[in-house]
């Protein structure tokens, strides 16, 4: 229950909540998550019993009670919340602006993805379309800064696939440019040489799956983590395929693995063009293709900015200020709508 109210040109809104028991995992240890949304939306909070006030202006008062109510309908549930959680409902509550109250703030039910490990759910607006997308699609481009979940959210996406049976196998790849050593001179065999490449799919997988069973599916060949060199040649058919880093591709490696593409199977190109690792003047095969393929009909592209960075708060500070400064020396990163569908 809410009513609102003006004052001196700001607002102020008044909540009450039915359970008293969930209040202390809605407001947090010592009051941490209510702080985070004041912080976050420059307005002021305070609780007494099983109310809570809200004053400010009125964008970020409509924001703050609308998280409020999503995280609350959450913990009625049985859902868990953290700081994370406050801090992508305030996300979603500024970003939707009024216009989604409630529930349906975090996207419906058939946006989360329930793995053997943990529950999935967006955490931007961008986050959802890139859901829906990989859910609808049968090839996405997802691009933007670290931080975004470009990568989290198609391993996860993958994983429910295969537990669901609806493809046989995951194939997760990345091109293994070389960060200032030859892969010849590196310790090891192959698959040492070119594992450390490779260790941002794996933790992803282990986040998803219990141990074992990553080792199992990895040993009978249900999941694969490959470098790109060994895409050449195959039809991937029934697989969920992930590029991860394919801003590091050339235009001729692109090509081959997109055109891997086989029977019942899905794939996923995720990049940051802010951080191309090729020798100066190559060209991208992320870029290339983003320029070759908007008006081809059945692929998804999604751009994530700072606003959808959903690590530690000075993660999207820090991408913020790479970008300004980008702005200030003429170099302007790939400029499109935040979202596409083609």
């Amino acid at each position: 229950m809410s009513s609102a109210s003006s004052q001196n040109g700001g607002t102020a809104i008044n909540l009450q909540f039915d359970d008293n028991r969930l209040l202390p995992l809605l407001f947090g240890e010592h009051d941490r998550h209510l702080a985070r949304i004041e912080q976050r939306l420059g307005v002021s909070l305070a609780s007494r019993g099983n109310r809570v006030s809200i004053s400010g202006l009125h964008s970020g008062c409509e924001a703050a009670r609308d998280a409020l109510m999503a995280l609350y309908e959450r913990l009625q549930r049985g859902m868990t919340i953290d700081l994370g959680e406050v801090d992508a409902a305030v996300r979603l509550a500024a970003a939707a602006d009024g216009s989604v109250e409630g529930r349906d703030l975090f996207g419906t039910e058939d946006l989360t993805i329930r793995t053997r490990k943990r529950h999935v759910g967006p955490r931007s607006a961008n986050q959802a379309s890139y859901l829906k997308s990989l859910r609808d699609h049968e090839l996405v481009f997802g691009v933007g800064p670290a931080g975004t979940g470009k990568t989290y959210l198609a391993v996860a996406t993958a994983v429910q696939m295969l537990a669901s049976g609806r493809v046989d196998r995951i194939i997760l790849s990345r091109p293994a440019v070389e960060a200032g050593e030859r892969l010849g001179f590196l310790p090891g065999d192959l698959r040492e040489k070119v594992d450390p490449y490779l260790r941002p799919l794996y933790d992803a997988l282990y986040d998803m799956l219990p141990g074992e069973q990553v080792m199992r599916r990895l040993s009978s060949g249900e999941i694969e983590i490959a470098p790109l060199a060994f895409m050449r040649g195959r039809t991937l058919a029934s697989s969920f395929v992930i590029l991860d880093e394919a801003q590091n591709t050339t235009p001729v490696q692109m090509k081959m693995f997109l055109t891997r593409l086989g029977e019942n199977s899905r794939m996923v190109v995720t990049g940051d063009l802010t951080q191309i690792d090729l020798p100066t003047g190559a060209r991208s095969g992320l870029h290339d293709a983003l320029d070759t393929l908007t008006a081809v009909d059945g692929l998804a592209i999604i751009h994530f900015g700072a606003e959808d960075v959903v690590r530690h708060p000075l993660v999207a500070r820090i991408v913020r200020a790479y970008d300004a400064r980008r702005w200030r020396r003429g170099r302007r990163v790939w400029d499109r709508p935040s979202s596409a569908l083609c």
